[in-house]
């Protein structure tokens, strides 16, 4: 028999101890494990360093993924109370606001994508709803910040392709500038839900029921509720890339889920229950996977973090639709349990891959997205003690300004900050609404909740 030495056994013992283990019935397990990998995904990010840009991963990673992260501690201390991460988390998004209060920085033209801007937006959005502490007095609220985001791109809204919605690409000069896609269109819907939810304006449901339509007419949401990747405008989308991601997916999910529980409508019970039968492709073995590319090995360095919003998604989805609950949890929690016992990677031994499928083996893989896809999925079996989504009138303390991204709003030192929607304001809605879409033929822009 051979015995180790001393330095060696102490060595893998250290080892043994340092790998992550979960104990999926105790919360505070979960917020243990979720605040170990929290810190290693943190260190990766080099923004609140001296020299660095707040709200940007290193290279190779892009801008977007950057927000998505964001996102992920804004969960974070959502569902663990942990605050460790507010201060950076508010640097971060107030850094990359840009002039306009939209997430669109000059800095990033040349690569930003509708869908890139709108993770920016569920940040704010997120922030909001949870009732995150509040930006800085001089700047814009988290909502008016999301009602900017949604503005710009309501803007965007193309009928020269396709007889209506977003183009992936913002920019011309962009590759994919003629592909329409789910990711920014089911996007842009998934926000306007989000902000009918928290403001009662009606002209944001209208926006939902108009993207919804559109999607569907052309296929990207099939009558099965399957929810397929984009066409080609150039071809008048008679075309899908029939590939499924499971964030677009998410966002779906999410929307109708918010839309059924301000509206309970049966319309909107059977689209949130078709959208979550539909996602059943992307489990295997009761366990979260990327179907379009976890089994060939061949996940890019952005599809390695779809994982995280999707949980996300699902982990609000339960929260705004609780009939929900009972079909989505055993699967989070058995993805969640997956997830965690491969994060035994890289010499530290709390490392995430992408493949959660290889039961408890770590497939040499590692990152921010591998990170945060963990992170999600594990503190979403927390949703159910997690205090519910607030709105104006239900707790919100992020105070809108629809006309914010607009050119209505200041955006000068002193941008405009509306008090909080009242009911006489949504009673105006309407009239706002009709008032504004006139407007737009001599160049008026959206409304003021």
């Amino acid at each position: 028999m051979r015995f180790l030495s001393l330095p060696a056994a102490l060595a893998a013992m250290t080892a043994t101890t340092a790998a992550i283990q979960v104990d999926m019935t105790s919360p505070d397990s979960i917020r243990s494990v979720s605040k170990t990998i929290a810190g290693k995904m943190l260190e990766w990010y080099t923004g609140n360093q001296p020299g660095g840009t707040p709200g940007i991963l290193p290279q190779p990673y892009y801008w977007w993924e950057g927000g998505e992260m964001l996102g992920a501690l804004i969960d974070y201390w959502y569902y663990t109370g942990d605050t460790q991460y507010n201060d950076l988390v508010i640097q971060a998004l107030v850094f990359q606001y840009s002039p306009t209060y939209d997430f669109m920085p000059a800095n990033q033209t040349k690569n930003e994508g509708n869908d890139d801007q709108m993770f920016w937006g569920f940040d704010v959005m997120s922030a909001a709803e949870y009732a995150f502490p509040n930006p800085p007095a001089d700047q814009p609220s988290w909502i008016s910040v999301a009602q900017a985001v949604f503005n710009s791109q309501y803007y965007r809204w193309d009928t020269e392709l396709c007889g209506g919605g977003l183009r992936w690409q913002i920019f011309q000069w962009n590759q994919g500038y003629n592909y329409k896609n789910s990711p920014a269109n089911g996007g842009l819907l998934n926000l306007a839900a989000r902000l009918y939810a928290y403001t009662g304006n009606q002209s944001y449901a209208d926006s939902v029921t108009r993207s919804w339509n559109w999607m569907s007419d052309i296929g990207l949401i099939s009558p099965t509720y399957q929810v397929f990747d984009g066409s080609d405008g150039l071809l008048n989308c008679t075309q899908l890339d029939h590939v499924q991601w499971t964030y677009s997916a998410g966002m779906l999910l999410n929307a109708a889920s918010v839309m059924w529980s301000v509206t309970n409508s049966t319309v909107w019970y059977d689209r949130a229950q078709g959208l979550w039968n539909a996602s059943s492709v992307f489990f295997k073995d009761k366990v979260m996977l990327e179907v379009a590319c976890e089994p060939q090995g061949n996940c890019n360095l952005d599809q390695q973090s779809f994982k995280a919003p999707f949980s996300r998604f699902l982990a609000a989805s339960m929260k705004f639709a609780p009939w929900l609950y009972p079909q989505i949890q055993p699967l989070l929690y058995t993805s969640a349990q997956a997830a965690a016992a491969q994060c035994n990677g890289g010499s530290d031994k709390i490392t995430c891959g992408t493949k959660w499928t290889d039961n408890g083996v770590w497939d040499g893989t590692s990152g921010v997205g591998q990170q945060m896809s963990a992170l999600e999925v594990i503190q979403a079996n927390l949703i159910q003690n997690a205090t519910a989504p607030v709105a104006h009138d239900t707790g919100g303390i992020s105070q809108g300004n629809a006309s914010l991204g607009t050119g209505d709003g200041d955006v000068g030192s002193n941008p405009v900050v509306l008090a909080p929607v009242t009911t006489g304001d949504r009673a105006g809605a309407g009239i706002l609404t009709a008032v504004v879409l006139l407007g737009l033929l001599g160049g008026a822009w959206w409304i003021v909740s």
